[in-house]
């Protein structure tokens, strides 16, 4: 018997699981063993369907937990995220916009890749700046007039007072 012809199991090497990942960009992507999802009523369209299948979908993160995540993107995805991360730091996106469960699906890992997309791109530094010569002669000049201006403002004095 040919033992190339034989399964994995069957030559006596260890099974190993396939593993889906969510690819985010060319250097991160999350195991879907870290996402947890749960399937809730939606009240959006759905018509008498809506009270009898969950087809919205409640994708969850642990954004702290995560070995994918370097530490810097965390920290920007926090910022960004906003109210979509508790104070544990798990990142909860509902989907509930399209009809079927499948499509909910989709879109919540479409957001979820969008978040952590946008928390890659470092912010860039802002680089203080002194005003120029001629701006501070501009301010300077600006501020005489309008002292002057306000010079002849209110009562005048006359040299009886």
């Amino acid at each position: 018997m040919n033992t190339h012809s034989l399964s994995p199991l069957a030559q006596g090497f260890p099974v190993r699981y396939i593993v889906s990942m969510l690819r985010i960009t060319a250097t991160l992507t999350l195991d879907d063993r870290e996402l947890e999802e749960r399937f809730i009523r939606s009240s959006g369209p759905g018509g008498q369907n809506v009270n009898k299948v969950a087809s919205a979908v409640q994708l969850r993160l642990d954004v702290t937990g995560s070995a994918s995540i370097p530490e810097t993107v965390k920290e920007r995805l926090a910022r960004i995220a906003g109210k979509l991360i508790t104070e544990d730091g798990i990142l909860i996106i509902e989907a509930r916009r399209f009809r079927t469960q499948e499509r909910n699906r989709r879109d919540a890992r479409e957001r979820l890749a969008s978040l952590l997309r946008r928390a890659m791109v470092p912010q860039k530094q802002r680089r203080p700046t002194r005003p120029t010569h001629a701006s501070l002669e501009d301010r300077l000049r600006s501020k005489s007039r309008k002292g002057q201006l306000k010079k002849t403002r209110g009562r005048r004095w006359s040299a009886e007072d």
